[in-house]
């Protein structure tokens, strides 16, 4: 991955993190910025992952490098949530 392909996953990423969590069904009690990093977290994932499997460079957008940023953001949200939640009650 490259540097600028780095940071633009990053930035991505605090979007990926609100779509991730409004993909989730139910109520998250997770504060803003851990959603974000999840976000961010799952952005450089799915990043690396459509760079593997040689989708991350297609031209204009690239829908299926999102699509998976999203699948691995709701997974985040969705497992985070579960734990976040218990322990904090």
């Amino acid at each position: 991955m490259e540097v600028t392909g780095f940071f633009t996953a990053i930035i991505i990423g605090l979007i990926i993190g609100a779509l991730g969590r409004l993909v989730v069904p139910g109520k998250q009690n997770l504060p803003i910025w851990l959603t974000l990093l999840i976000g961010v977290v799952a952005a450089v994932l799915g990043t690396l992952v459509a760079g593997a499997l040689g989708v991350d460079d297609t031209p204009g957008i690239d829908w299926i490098e999102l699509g998976i940023q999203i699948v691995f953001a709701a997974i985040g949200v969705a497992l985070v949530a579960g734990t976040y939640g218990r322990r904090r009650h």
